[in-house]
């Protein structure tokens, strides 16, 4: 077995990322405060070639060093609009037909290895602040709230890592089903 080199991984250009098919998922960032984990999802986000990220209130926006550092160029592949109010984000999401979904440790959470997305639905996916998560006025207005099963003693993962199981989750149960 041998490692390949990046010309022979088979990417697409920035171009022909533009114009391929989108995963109907949208990213929204509640206050996320480090750059370094909105550069990460952004490049997550271009991984599993999504619809968009919103970035909302506190959450910094491109371009920015510190965000490059770990998007890597995908701050130009990726969609993504700022908000300055989630709220407000999450009604036009909801107009245009999306589910909106938290990623939260709540009552009445679903545990993410239960959840089914719909093959046709769209979907609105929050991941909050690094200390404090999704907002509590935006957990009232969620239309359901999934769950990353946890077994250690820590309380929570790190956003990215949240954001990298859920991603790789719904990608799997939407295209490789």
């Amino acid at each position: 077995m041998k490692k390949l080199k990046l010309d022979e991984l088979n990417r697409v250009d920035l171009q022909g990322y533009k114009e391929q098919e989108k995963l109907p998922l949208v990213v929204v960032l509640d206050n996320v405060r480090s750059m370094h984990n909105v550069g990460s999802i952004f490049r997550t986000a271009d991984g599993f070639s999504l619809s968009k990220i919103i970035l909302c209130g506190i959450t910094a926006v491109p371009p920015h060093r510190e965000i490059e550092k770990t998007a890597l160029g995908a701050t130009l592949s990726v969609d993504w609009a700022y908000s300055e109010s989630t709220l407000e984000a999450l009604t036009e999401l909801r107009s245009n037909g999306y589910q909106i979904v938290a990623v939260e440790q709540a009552s009445g959470s679903i545990m993410l290895n239960n959840y089914m997305p719909a093959i046709s639905g769209k979907y609105a996916l929050i991941f909050g602040n690094e200390v404090n998560g999704v907002s509590d006025e935006v957990m009232q207005v969620v239309d359901e709230c999934i769950e990353i099963p946890q077994f250690g003693t820590k309380h929570s993962f790190n956003i990215v890592v949240s954001a990298g199981i859920v991603l790789w989750d719904f990608f799997a149960k939407l295209k490789l089903n």
